[in-house]
């Protein structure tokens, strides 16, 4: 297995296992060979008070799993029913798609994929969302 190869800016964090790691002033490069680390750009992390529509809800619950704030035996079930509620509004192929990605990863225990696929929703859910407020 070649792992996650995370590419990092000058400064960046990433949250991994629970703890921050910033990194130095150069771009680099981290293989995470560890098949079950918890992995989390904090560039990529949304917000509590950012939570405020279905899939970034679903999004943040599924960060809470990676940051180890919930226990996926606790969450899973619940992500299961948010993911099952988005395919009923996004019922377009691709999204269908990126759906079915993030069902298959957080059954298969591949939390950062699970919410790679999910975080794929966000412009769509963007574009509904800007569509329904005019």
């Amino acid at each position: 297995m070649s792992g996650l190869v995370l590419k990092l800016g000058p400064k960046e964090r990433v949250l991994v296992n629970g703890a921050v790691i910033e990194n130095g002033d150069r771009r680099s490069r981290l293989s995470i060979m560890t098949p079950d680390a918890n992995i989390l750009r904090l560039r990529d992390a949304i917000h509590p008070e950012e939570a405020t529509t279905p899939v970034r809800r679903v999004c943040y619950a599924m960060q809470l799993v990676l940051s180890g704030d919930a226990t996926p035996e606790d969450s899973r079930q619940q992500l299961l029913r948010n993911i099952e509620g988005l395919s009923q509004v996004f019922t377009d192929h691709d999204s269908h798609t990126h759906l079915t990605r993030a069902t298959e990863a957080l059954l298969g225990e591949q939390y950062y994929q699970c919410l790679k696929s999910l975080r794929a929703l966000l412009p769509r859910e963007d574009r509904l969302m800007a569509h329904s407020v005019q």
